[in-house]
């Protein structure tokens, strides 16, 4: 029998990646085989029933088996590397017109549950941390009914992720998260709300709110804090902010951490991208004014580096790990990890290697 893992409050810090595997070797074989496919609205129209069922458990067993070698790679590491956002189109086209009676089909809904059962379980044995993230286009607060309706159709595919896998009913059971973004100013805080009333209770259960660099910084979402758990970028933040470095020590800190209700609270880290910053100090946090001065806009600077090259930032995260769990956003996914987890060590954040 496995071990028990432990609770995600007494589980050492983690870190994770997003949603795509890459190879370290870089074989395209192994990277096929271990992200994820799809298929799109249109390509299954243009196909008769059979067909387009047919297509679907394709992909639909592509990327289930894509789930489980990725779960099995994040559990090959130690304890401290057990985090892992799910890619969102996992399955594809679930709350589409042309996809929901596909899924309704008793054959595709044994293949998903028995699939994703399966993955839940072994997330669970190794006590490896779920999150997914839907796109941009999920807006809870917007004042555009379709919208709305559409968003929380998505928001009700992903708790139905989590639910088949075990990781649903409750408040965030097993750590398990749906993360977005606050939305348009418009509606703003209230709108959220609104929103989030019309979610299901296991929906309800599972959703955060991240701060971003336009509609809402972290100051904008924390008065939300009683009703949602915060999930605090610290990028965003500079980018919001124009250049401050929130320290482990800052009240607001506290009433992220307190927006969890007893559950280990999970934050987001990227840097500005490499070749934007070629000449800066690897050992010196990047300088908001000074770039600025140079000519770099903020929507230059929010974008995502491929690695965590910048140490004296992965230092920063480093003393965050006190509070929170990180997932790395930069777009080398597991790499930037090994970049992040690498200087973690030097300072004590996290086991020297075994």
């Amino acid at each position: 029998m496995p071990s028990v893992a432990p609770s995600i409050e007494t589980a050492p810090p983690r870190l994770g990646w997003c949603c795509q595997y890459i190879p370290p070797d870089g074989d395209a074989e192994t990277a096929r085989r271990m992200n994820p496919g799809t298929v799109t609205v249109a390509a299954l129209s243009r196909l008769d029933g059979a067909r387009a069922v047919e297509k679907l458990v394709e992909v639909l067993r592509r990327n289930l088996q894509a789930l489980h070698l990725q779960l099995a790679e994040v559990a090959r590491h130690p304890p401290h590397r057990r985090l892992l956002r799910v890619n969102s189109g996992l399955l594809p086209v679930y709350t589409h017109a042309v996809g929901r009676p596909i899924y309704a089909e008793p054959a595709v809904r044994a293949l998903v549950e028995v699939g994703l059962e399966h993955a839940g379980r072994k997330a669970r044995e190794a006590g490896i941390r779920i999150g997914l993230h839907p796109d941009q286009f999920c807006v809870l607060n917007s004042a555009n009914p379709a919208t709305l309706e559409n968003s929380v159709a998505e928001l009700e595919y992903h708790a139905d992720i989590l639910r088949l896998m075990g990781m649903a009913g409750g408040w965030h059971p097993l750590g398990a998260h749906v993360n977005i973004h606050g939305g348009g100013r418009g509606e703003g805080v209230a709108g959220f709300r609104r929103g989030l009333a019309r979610l299901s209770e296991d929906a309800r259960g599972l959703v955060t709110v991240e701060n971003d660099e336009t509609s809402f910084g972290l100051d904008d979402l924390l008065p939300l804090a009683d009703a949602v758990p915060v999930v605090l970028d610290l990028h965003h933040h500079w980018v919001k902010t124009e250049g401050e470095y929130i320290r482990p020590d800052d009240p607001r800190i506290a009433a992220v951490a307190a927006s969890w209700r007893g559950v280990r609270p999970v934050a987001h880290i990227s840097v500005s991208r490499e070749e934007l910053l070629a000449d800066w100090p690897v050992d010196t946090l990047p300088d908001y004014a000074a770039l600025a001065e140079r000519g770099l806009k903020a929507k230059d600077l929010r974008a995502h580096s491929q690695r965590m090259w910048n140490h004296a930032v992965n230092r920063l995260v480093a003393e965050h790990l006190a509070w929170a769990d990180f997932e790395v956003e930069a777009k080398a996914k597991n790499l930037a990890v090994d970049d992040l987890e690498r200087d973690a060590r030097l300072v004590g954040a996290l086991p020297a290697a075994g």
